[in-house]
This record gives structure tokens, sequence and C-alpha cells, in this order.
């Protein structure tokens, strides 16, 4: 498994991600069969960010063990303060997955999860992300949140598009123990944005993470709907259907 300079140091958190990718990889290969293409495409020094589709939690658990790299995702903090044993045991298992806790609820927490992206870009390593900001509801692919346009203009960092298939399946939300069934992924070309523009720029930020997720959507072959994946669960709920034409 190889590290960047930035954590090459044997801290806690790198020993634990260690040790539990050890014991997780071969249950992966022996019961669910991972099929990858393209993993040759994320680079194995420097920043980078690699972007997502998210179709189930175990997307943060299989893509990580097959990439040579620790990933580092940016995690909602309440993971990290649940009460209890329950909450402690949680708290270490994201640890160990490699997952920074940060408050990703808008405004200036919004800003500092941003900040704390770019430090991990910053050490040289590796950024996971996934651009609709939560699960997809249905399967589909929604519209991507403009911080990964940010992250990428501001680190200079290669943004690796992939593509996960059957996760949805293996894994629906709410339901625990996973079932048993391929799990498959597809990583893209690499996608340089250091001179896309200004990243206070809105217009850029947009125009680049569409150009993420139009990559997304080509790799999974999910159908798109240019409406954001909140919104669209809350609609959803309500039992209306959403489109494109609602946004």
């Amino acid at each position: 498994m190889s590290e960047m300079k930035g954590s090459s140091r044997l801290s806690p958190t790198i020993l634990a991600y260690t040790l539990l990718k050890a014991f997780l990889s071969p249950i992966l290969m022996i019961f669910f069969r991972p099929k990858v293409t393209g993993l040759r495409n994320v680079p194995t020094v420097g920043p980078v960010i690699i972007a997502s589709n998210h179709l189930s939690f175990s997307d943060s658990i299989f893509m990580p063990l097959v990439v040579p790299r620790k990933v580092t995702f940016l995690a909602k903090s309440e993971y990290f303060t649940s009460p209890g044993i329950k909450g402690f045991l949680k708290k270490i298992t994201f640890h160990a997955l490699g997952q920074v806790p940060v408050d990703r609820s808008g405004g200036a927490r919004s800003e500092a999860a941003i900040d704390t992206g770019l430090r991990v870009l910053a050490e040289g390593d590796c950024l996971g992300i996934y651009p609709e900001g939560t699960r997809s509801p249905d399967g589909r692919l929604y519209r991507g949140r403009t911080g990964i346009a940010r992250l990428a203009i501001e680190s200079g960092a290669l943004v690796v598009p992939v593509a996960m298939f059957h996760t949805d399946k293996i894994q629906p939300t709410g339901q625990v123990i996973p079932n048993l069934r391929q799990v498959a992924m597809v990583f893209g070309e690499p996608m340089d944005f250091s001179d896309a523009g200004d990243s206070d720029n809105p217009l850029v930020l947009r125009r680049v993470t569409d150009e993420i997720m139009a990559t997304l959507q080509k790799l999974s072959g999910q159908e798109y709907v240019d409406v954001y994946a909140t919104v669209a669960k809350e609609r959803l709920a309500r039992g209306e259907e959403v489109t494109d034409d609602e946004v």
C-alpha cells in the first residue's frame, strides 16, 4: 500500500487504516469479486481528488480497498459524535476508514470543509469526494455541488472520476449486512482544472462541476437529473416525480 510523503508517518489513524484494509481486502476479493477498470488512472504520487457517484454507504468501503493509496473522505461530523459504546465503535470505524469529520451544514461550516479538503491535498494526499453530496435516492445521478470545483482549482489536484456499480444492490440504504454479489467500478482519465479560471466565479465553478458530472454520467451510464439529490429526496418522500424541469 503506497503512501504519500505527507502521510508516511505511522500515525494511529494510518495504522488503523492499514490494518483494516489488510483485514477487509481478502474479504472483498473472495465475496464481492471486484471488477475494476482503469485503476492505473489514479496517480501514485501527488495530490488527487477521486470523484465518485454515490449509491450506497459501502461505496466508501469498496472503492478505497482497491485504490493503492490511502483515500481520505470528508464525513459528516455526526458520524463521530454518537453517544455510548455504539457511538465509540462508529467513531473508531470511520477513523479507520480514513474519514475526517467536518460540519457540512452550510455557510462558514461548509467553508471549513473546503479548508479541510485543501489541507489534505496540500499534504499530497488522496481525497475522496461524492460531488452529489449524498447518496442517490433512486439510482440516478444528480446535480453536483460546486465544492469539488473549488478544491480542484485551488489545489491544482487532478480529478479522477470513478463510477461505482451494484453497491446499491449490495447494501441498500438502511441495510447493515450486505448482499453477496459482484461489485464493479470504472476509473476514468484524470481531469486537470488547475487553469480553469477564478475559483470565486460561480459560473466557473458550475462549469467545472458540470463537466465532472457529465464524465461520471458517461462512465456510469446513469440517467442524469439536474436537481440536487437532497431536494430530490424531499420530493420523492412527498410522492412527487423529480425531473429536470423542476430546477
